[in-house]
């Protein structure tokens, strides 16, 4: 595993010694595989590894296949492999479903994986694990390359890269590439901050602080926010809209082409993106990155820092855009960290049995397999290495049988046995299975075109179920008029009538790392001495001093709790700064727990600083709150009690469904709606609840929640840090700074004529004014 600072080479460095040991040896076939989370990767990836071999002329065909690859491209490769092929998990998988695989892979000497951090701890991830290990079934003496920048726990993640049974060899450098950040900073801030009133209101600063002749990345977490920025921009400089651009996974592929050539060019200076940029694609022209928001992630902002200055030992020059006032904190913990060389580690998954049953109904597509050499080949995975039997069994009478369920229907009944080798015998349940091929189960998209059946991208399909004719919006940078959706397509034309209106992406919430949070704590001390303040701390006082002078700022040492009674009832705010999904598990847990000694109906918000539980009027928190809260004994009985945990669940099914192939996303010309999607999911759930209680994927699915959603092994140390603190307990008469944005976020989920602009500002001229 290499393992080295972004713009160091080095992709170049586990490309070079397989193409040595290639010319050295030459032999026909597909003899290196190149393997990258991102289709936008593969094109950059193929002209980096192009460039020395036609430079020196050395006789090797370097192709990419990924799902942007044409299908007659695709055709010919499976016929004549190329010497180097560089592609995604998901393509790999898909031709381990073709027969003849042993002909395919026979000449294959080494696989390279890119940015290998961004796979490890996904189920791309697992079902790379699954591919390699069946490509070291067919070449025992595979070499593996990992390519990594930004990692906390390098070891295991070697470990998991090259399987179990190897020793891997971990090489790291020296080199120093430094990460400059400079923080953009509103004139001043309010003393009640919330969720999103800075941002925006600063394109002026942004765009004062930039210069358009310098090659710029403006980083976004969300697509919606980046097609909100973009407008902006565009807005501020009329002037130069040619030389800004949007870019974004859901923009069609041909356009985010000619925006990545433009800004290698030089002849677009400004992109405004999202995660769609922040991995290895080198662009040597960036000068600068910006970050709108917080990246919640101390390696998160490392990789994008990383695209500015893209040479070994250069110098990442940030600007930090905070959307709210709590966000410069999170910039001075940001410094910290970094300071400390503090990364976060991200590991690999423990036996998601949804996409070991894709893959072995893969394998049984193709050549397919017997059932002892195959297990003997997913235990050398990491992921795998504690299957036991009876869940490998179970997994072979489920694809077989369809499991105790649904054994009555033939369509579950795919793979059979014959002699031993297990293969799909049907060519219907081969093309299905084809097309259903991925472990990424996000809301169904829909295409948009213009009338001329050109391609402008993807949304949602929650998103246009909402439109009529004639209504405009704004995506890819573009006016646009809805017409009519036939076929699962969206057509549009352009149009010169303006509009707010912006499509919206399931997935958009970041939490705070442990990393981060770590260090978040620590600056909130620090600010209370006054001393060695620096720009953001400096900044922030004012709400710094107004929560030490309505309730109390808290020392690393201590919990603040803060009582509060208004006329919605009485609140109760905790702080642990440790990350909303924390909070949300612990919002809950608390719920639960207070309701066990005195039953109410709470309320609970949450954000990355705190949770808020409300309850009726005179509910007596205080008197019955004890040490029990921090209890650990029975603390996955109690989060189970505390949530409506079968809904949870039913929800993370339906994802699972699909990578386990039980439900069927449509033919590409007959999609099926979100809707169906889900009425079939979840009669299937309901089926496994009832009659098949034990059924591995319901347990799958618990386990996710509660690893996943409410982060239940973090939220366990959690609690046991929270147990050795002092507990600060204040009577507020409203809510504290740190409070005001919990009483915002619930706010925000609630119906009423009044705007939550005037609403915010009523309520802080009331306590203002006392």
């Amino acid at each position: 595993m290499i393992q080295v600072p972004t713009g160091s080479g080095k992709t170049y460095a586990a490309v070079m010694g397989p193409i040595a040991a290639m010319l050295q040896t030459p032999a026909k076939g597909l003899q290196l595989l190149y393997i990258t989370p991102l289709r936008a990767l593969s094109r950059d990836i193929e002209q980096s590894i192009l460039r020395p071999i036609q430079e020196m002329g050395w006789n090797l065909r370097v192709e990419s296949r990924t799902g942007d690859t044409s299908s007659a491209r695709k055709t010919r490769q499976l016929k004549a492999m190329p010497d180097i092929l560089i592609t995604t998990p998901e393509s790999l998988s898909l031709m381990l479903s073709y027969a003849g695989t042993q002909a395919l892979f026979g000449s294959l000497r080494s696989v390279i994986l890119d940015e290998w951090h961004e796979l490890l701890s996904s189920k791309r991830g697992t079902q790379t694990e699954l591919c390699l290990s069946h490509l070291r079934g067919l070449q025992p003496n595979l070499q593996t390359w990992a390519v990594s920048a930004t990692l906390g726990n390098v070891q295991e993640a070697a470990q998991t890269a090259v399987g179990r049974t190897a020793a891997p060899v971990v090489i790291q450098s020296n080199l120093e590439r430094k990460t400059v950040i400079q923080s953009i900073l509103p004139e001043s801030v309010d003393t009640f901050p919330w969720g999103g009133h800075l941002g925006l209101r600063m394109f002026e600063e942004l765009v004062a602080a930039l210069d358009i002749e310098k090659s710029t990345l403006i980083f976004t977490n969300t697509r919606f926010q980046a097609e909100r920025w973009f407008q902006a921009l565009s807005f501020a400089l009329p002037e130069y809209t040619d030389r800004i651009a949007l870019h974004h996974s859901s923009i069609d592929v041909k356009e985010r082409e000619a925006i990545e050539a433009g800004l290698k060019a030089g002849h677009i200076k400004w992109v405004v993106c999202t995660s769609s940029l922040d991995l290895g694609v080198d662009f040597q022209p960036v000068e600068r990155v910006v970050q709108i928001g917080s990246a919640k992630n101390l390696a998160r902002l490392l990789q994008r820092a990383g695209r500015s200055a893209h040479v070994p030992q250069g110098t990442s020059q940030v600007f930090f855009l905070p959307t709210n006032a709590l966000e410069l904190l999170e910039i001075s913990a940001f410094r910290s960290g970094l300071k400390a060389g503090d990364i976060e580690a991200r590991h690999p998954l423990n036996k998601p049995y949804d996409v070991l049953i894709q893959h072995l109904v893969t394998l049984a597509s193709g050549d397919g397999f017997k059932a002892n050499e195959t297990l003997e080949n997913i235990r050398k995975t990491v992921s795998y290495a504690n299957l036991t039997d009876t869940e490998f069994d179970w997994i072979l009478e489920f694809i077989t049988q369809g499991g105790k369920s649904l054994s009555a229907y033939p369509r579950y009944q795919k793979v059979g046995s014959n002699t031993g080798v297990y293969q799909v015998s049907d060519a219907q349940i081969t093309r299905m299975h084809r097309m259903s091929i991925g472990t990424i189960t996000s809301n169904q998209a829909v295409q948009i075109r213009y009338m001329n059946q050109t391609r402008i991208g993807a949304v949602e399909e929650s998103f246009v179920s909402r439109m009529k004719k004639g209504d405009v919006f704004f995506f890819a940078g573009k006016q646009l008029e809805f017409f009519m959706m036939k076929d699962m397509v969206v057509y549009v034309k352009s149009t010169s009538k303006k509009s707010t209106v912006i499509p919206t992406w399931a997935g958009g919430n970041l939490a705070i790392s442990g990393s981060l949070s770590t260090h978040l704590r620590k600056e909130i001390e620090r600010s209370r001495n006054h001393t060695d303040l620096n720009l953001e701390l400096d900044r922030i006082l004012p709400i710094l001093s107004a929560q030490e002078r309505i309730s109390h700022l808290p020392t690393d040492d201590e919990l603040l709790i803060e009582c509060c009674k208004t006329r919605e009832g009485q609140h109760l705010y905790v702080f642990p700064f440790e990350g909303r999904f924390v909070h949300e598990g612990l919002g809950f847990l608390w719920g639960y727990r207070f309701a066990h000694q005195k039953n109410a109906t709470f309320t609970i918000s949450v954000n990355d600083y705190g949770f808020e539980i409300l309850a009726p009027k005179g509910y007596p928190f205080k008197e019955l709150f004890s040490n029990q809260f921090f209890g650990l004994d029975s603390l996955i009985e109690d989060i189970k009690a505390s949530l409506n945990l079968s809904e949870l669940i039913g929800r993370k099914f339906r994802g699972i469904a699909q990578i386990a192939g039980l439900v069927f996303k449509g033919y590409p010309t007959a999609k099926k709606t979100s809707n169906q999607l889900q009425i079939s999911s979840s009669l299937i759930y309901d089926v496994f609840t009832k009659y098949e209680p034990e059924n591995l994927l319901l347990k799958q699915a618990e386990n996710e929640v509660l690893a996943e959603q409410l982060e239940a092994h973090r939220l366990a140390l959690t609690l046991d840090r929270l147990s050795k603190l002092k507990v600060i307990w204040k009577e507020t008469k409203r809510p504290s700074p740190f409070a005001f944005p919990l009483l915002v976020e619930r706010l925000n989920s609630r119906m009423s004529n009044e705007s939550l602009l005037e609403r915010i500002e009523r309520m802080k001229q009331q306590w203002e004014g006392k």
